[in-house]
């Protein structure tokens, strides 16, 4: 009866490990850790698994194929002042449009935008330096 009671607690003990490989997360973009999840599936485009990031818990399916053919240089998307527009809290923005704020001297992405309770805009920015900061938007 003793051994029936440690192959049971053994087995309760066993974990799977869990695999983890360094991706780029769309939503902090930047280069973060993800476990994979599950097991891969079989697709036309090749073998493909979901991955969660281990900072903001998003998962996204990637394809196991492409990254086993590419490079393992770290992807980084850098945002140019050349390509942005100059910060107004007067004027609209769109996601994904990148703004230069003049007092902080920082690039940043739209990520989101909200409507506050008083019925103003607001945008949610990811900015290089600053992280993320909320804006005022179509202020007038």
């Amino acid at each position: 009866m003793a051994t029936a009671t440690k192959a049971a607690a053994a087995k309760k003990t066993t974990k799977r490990k869990a695999k983890y490989i360094i991706l780029y997360s769309p939503f902090l973009m930047k280069d973060t850790k993800h476990e994979l999840i599950g097991e891969p599936q079989e697709t036309e485009n090749g073998r493909t698994q979901w991955a969660r990031c281990s900072v903001s818990h998003h998962s996204q399916l990637i394809n196991l194929d492409a990254l086993a053919t590419n490079d393992k240089a770290p992807t980084t998307i850098r945002l140019s002042r050349e390509d942005s527009k100059d910060y107004s809290p007067k004027s609209e923005y769109q996601v994904g449009d990148v703004i230069y704020h003049k007092t902080w001297d920082d690039v940043g992405i739209v990520r989101s935008k909200e409507v506050l309770s008083n019925g103003r805009g607001s945008l949610v920015v990811h900015f290089e330096k600053n992280k993320e900061k909320r804006l005022a938007e179509n202020f007038k």
